[in-house]
């Protein structure tokens, strides 16, 4: 039996007398915070998108931010927490931005090994009177948004009818009885931002608020209503001031992302003719036909992942608060990395540099706009040579992965390969990943940092 309430409570009262101790005012202006976080977004991946979207010369927004940095993603074992990993899942990276704390994978919020509770930077900005806001592309329950105001041992628990033995995927179960209500735990996901007073909320993920919430017969929905949150579901809902608290579900999981590869095509392995049966230095190879990107026609009505900023950031200025906290994920750069899908990719991270546009607009005319880029692990795409380097040998030498051939706006194929497995999704990557900040950064990132530093950059910007 764990007692939630009491720990965080305990661990906020703890911080108030260190925030008095050091000089920080419920009263003293804060500035204001906008964290950028790409899923999966890597070097790799931005420079796949650039040579679409903008060619081999060009430069995305992101490339003209004046300061850049890079990240050591940190991992540790659920079973030894001493002993370090090297692969992250989003869960324990954004748990690691949000709280300080290193974790093991899966994990939201709470400590590898002990099951601990650790504050995050929605508890402490509401501590101080700031105003707390998250939008995603993903469900709103989904790891990345979920560590910056959950507890909970498993992050596929992200509503009540997923707590006890759910079978999340493919025989893979997951179990958070220690964390329902009943074992003093505080609920699912979705049961858990409807009581954080997060203030906006934007994304997708309706069907983890349809459920009723535990030990009761209303929905999770409902009881968002009961706490004050208005409810959107539709694009044009979002036009306009609403003031109080917003929350916006957009669709029943992950939102659709904008383009797909030509005709639904995704990465494909290459063709060996007969004779590799019998040696692979034998016989001849084919690669899949190249495609362009084109506009994903599920993408429908969905607003943008600009448009749900633009509405946020409104909503957090809308009374005239001059400071708040704004995380903002790109979500599906990874989860199209993870199908193969590069176009789906590419498309997620223009919605990255639309949304850093939007931020950058904001900053103008609020100076005291710090914003963060940054992704929360590495992914599987690699740009590969469009034939190999070998190919004067006459063998039928190739990639042992899947190859997406693209056709890109400046003429050329860009070759995108996918190879961390031979199962039905690839896995993330143990590479470094980039922050980048405008001008409010210099001085203050250093030219290389790990994950959990993060939270300190934003923890003294906002209340030192």
């Amino acid at each position: 039996m764990k007692y939630r309430f009491i720990k965080i409570t305990a661990g906020l009262f703890i911080w108030t007398l260190l925030a008095g101790s050091i000089g920080i005012s419920n009263t003293a202006m804060a500035k204001n915070v906008i964290l950028i976080i790409g899923d999966g977004m890597d070097d790799h991946q931005i420079t796949i998108a650039r040579n679409y979207l903008v060619g081999s010369r060009g430069k995305l927004l992101l490339d003209q931010l004046p300061m850049r940095s890079a990240v050591q993603v940190l991992t540790v074992d659920e079973k030894n927490p001493q002993r370090a990993l090297y692969v992250a899942d989003s869960a324990n990276s954004a748990t690691s931005m949000a709280t300080g704390v290193v974790t093991s994978p899966g994990r939201i919020g709470t400590t590898a090994g002990s099951d601990q509770d650790v504050i995050n930077l929605v508890e402490l900005s509401q501590r101080q009177g700031i105003k707390v806001g998250l939008v995603t592309t993903s469900s709103i329950t989904d790891a990345t948004p979920a560590s910056f105001y959950a507890h909970v041992s498993e992050r596929g628990c992200e509503n009540p009818n997923a707590m006890v033995e759910y079978e999340k995927y493919a025989g893979i179960i997951v179990d958070c009885s220690q964390d329902l209500k009943a074992n003093e735990g505080l609920g699912s996901i979705s049961e858990q931002l409807v009581k954080s007073g997060v203030d906006v909320a934007l994304g997708g993920g309706m069907k983890h608020f349809t459920a009723a919430m535990e030990g009761s017969n209303i929905s999770v929905l409902t009881e968002a209503v009961n706490q004050g949150y208005k409810v959107v579901t539709q694009m044009d809902e979002l036009k306009g001031q609403h003031g109080g608290k917003l929350l916006g579900l957009f669709s029943p999981s992950t939102m659709p992302v904008r383009w797909q590869g030509q005709g639904g095509r995704k990465a494909e392995n290459p063709e060996t003719s007969f004779m590799n049966i019998f040696h692979p230095m034998l016989g001849s190879v084919i690669y899949p036909e190249p495609m362009r990107c084109e506009d994903n026609p599920d993408y429908g009505d969905m607003p943008s992942l600009a448009l749900m900023s633009e509405t946020a950031l409104a909503e957090l200025t809308t009374d005239g608060t001059k400071s708040f906290f704004l995380m903002i994920e790109s979500a599906s750069i990874d989860k199209q990395a993870h199908e193969r899908k590069a176009c789906g990719s590419i498309g997620e991270l223009q919605q990255l540099d639309e949304v850093l546009a939007v931020a950058l607009n904001f900053a103008n005319s609020h100076p005291e706009t710090l914003i963060l880029v940054t992704a929360d692990h590495g992914h599987a795409a690699q740009v590969l040579p469009e034939r190999t380097i070998y190919e004067a040998l006459d063998v039928p030498i190739h990639s042992p992965g899947q190859v997406a051939r693209i056709k890109t706006p400046e003429g050329a194929i860009m070759t995108v390969n996918y190879a961390t497995n031979n199962f039905v999704s690839e896995e993330h990557t143990g590479v470094n990943v980039p922050l980048l900040s405008n001008s409010n950064g210099v001085g203050r990132i250093p030219a290389m940092l790990t994950q959990p530093e993060i939270f300190t950059i934003v923890k003294d910007y906002l209340f030192d």
